[in-house]
């Protein structure tokens, strides 16, 4: 069974604000074709709206994303809350290492080489930084990454 046919009836003010926004500045593509999909599902004055499937071919975008676009607009409390970015929920993962343990590397790099060994290898930088607790484990690719980022030299594994 198919689910209650929800019409969108758009004012004047809401029309224009959405037919200006289509229109004038730099926009994200999502956000346009969100304003072009209500727009073109507006049921006011007498407009008859195309069918989902009209919609989403005439926009560029799937008739999932149609349907996602009228959820959107009528839970959304204003129109300016609509043609906005939804906020994230979690905020990034935050880098594992930080610019301490790479000041620590450089701090092994530059010190003397432990005996047994002739040069610092990107493993044994590796292994020195887990061992120290500076970090809970780092790769040796990681390793060589901060090296070049600071232009150090060192033998390969």
């Amino acid at each position: 069974m198919r689910g209650k046919h929800i019409k969108i009836e758009l004012s004047a003010t809401v029309r224009s604000e959405l037919e200006k926004f289509t229109k004038t500045g730099k926009r994200s593509v999502k956000l346009l074709n969100r304003a072009k999909i209500i727009l073109e599902l507006d049921e006011a004055d007498g407009r008859k709206p195309l069918t989902q499937a009209q919609i989403a071919k005439k926009v560029g975008v799937s008739r999932q994303t149609v349907n996602d676009a009228k959820k959107a607009f009528l839970e959304a409390d204003s129109v300016s809350a609509f043609l906005q970015r939804k906020k994230r929920v979690r905020p990034p993962v935050e880098p594992k290492i930080t610019s301490e343990v790479e000041d620590h590397i450089i701090a092994f790099i530059c010190s003397p080489v432990p005996e047994g060994y002739t040069k610092w290898s990107l493993r044994l930088l590796a292994n020195k930084c887990v061992e120290s607790n500076y970090i809970d484990s780092i790769s040796c690719s990681s390793v060589h990454r901060i090296l070049k980022k600071h232009n150090l030299r060192t033998v390969r594994k």
